[in-house]
């Protein structure tokens, strides 16, 4: 087995620490090529009070989810207000979706954290902003396994040419990413996506920076074998083989957002392994960890 600590990029291609993949103005620039595949990327944006930056999406359609803080992004000859959040444990945000070829400058106010989320596209859709009350919010698993998953840009919740993206908060002591999934084939039932994980850790009550775990193996077609440990601002790349669990330590909540895209149809389809399938029965009958808001069937 692979265990990943505070890696850097020279120390592999799965799990890579904050701050190695900063370039520029950009707090992390994971491209196509940087990741070493085809369709996914992911840029963070970290702004000053009154800061602004401009760029272009490129080949890539982008989605501007606010981290910390609200912005105004103007693009293809339109402006959108994000109001934001205070930070990525506080609720979901509204977000925009911004055309591939675009010229776009993101500003904000108060200063900020925000993430774009890419994927290689074919099609230009419109630029449009999405309201936070219209985000799709679920809640998965139950018991020690339960999370909230915000549904931004996914298939059925919000159209785009290539892009999934979500988010999971994952309360202290709890497993995501539960049982172990995978979508790297392309065949009945599944997709095949690669797929970004970017992670915020909550810090402690002195301010200790908080820590997580991600599990990533593969099959033996197909092998990779990677135990990482993570902290806020890190990146995790899955280009195939099962992941999970997403294990949140004691007295640290856990966030990530997930950015897919493929070859195939946009489609989330997944295989779950065999060996771990049976766990998500046994979540019949269970609560819902009562530290999540909002309800859930726990399916």
């Amino acid at each position: 087995m692979t265990v990943t600590g505070r890696s850097s990029v020279g120390a592999g291609r799965f799990h890579w620490a904050a701050g190695s993949l900063a370039k520029g103005p950009w707090e992390l620039e994971l491209t196509q090529e940087g990741a070493g595949w085809s369709w996914a990327s992911l840029r963070v944006l970290a702004l000053p009070p009154g800061g602004s930056q401009a760029f272009g999406t490129g080949g890539d359609e982008v989605l501007v989810v606010p981290l910390e803080g609200g912005c105004s992004i103007s693009c293809c000859g339109e402006r959108f207000e994000l109001a934001g959040r205070v930070n990525v444990l506080s609720g979901p945000s509204d977000f925009a979706y911004l055309p591939v070829g675009s010229d776009v400058e993101l500003a904000s106010q108060g200063g900020g954290r925000f993430a774009l989320a890419g994927a290689k596209a074919g099609r230009r859709l419109p630029a449009r902003r999405e309201s936070a009350e219209a985000v799709a919010v679920e809640l998965r698993g139950a018991g020690s396994s339960s999370r909230r998953v915000v549904n931004y840009c996914m298939p059925g919740t919000f159209e785009a040419d290539r892009l999934i993206a979500c988010e999971v908060v994952t309360p202290a002591g709890n497993w995501s990413s539960w049982p172990p999934h995978k979508h790297d084939e392309e065949r009945p039932g599944e997709a095949e996506l690669e797929e970004i994980y970017y992670f915020r850790v909550a810090g402690g009550p002195a301010g200790e920076e908080g820590v997580a775990y991600q599990r990533v193996y593969g099959t033996p077609e197909r092998p990779v074998d990677v135990l990482a440990e993570v902290r806020s601002g890190d990146v995790v790349l899955i280009p195939h083989g099962y992941h999970g669990p997403s294990m949140a330590a004691p007295g640290y909540d856990l966030y990530y957002l997930n950015v897919m895209a493929g070859p195939g149809e946009r489609a989330w389809l997944v295989s779950f392994d065999p060996a771990h399938d049976w766990v998500r029965s046994s979540w019949e009958g269970q609560a819902v960890d009562p530290r999540l808001a909002g309800g859930g069937d726990g399916k």
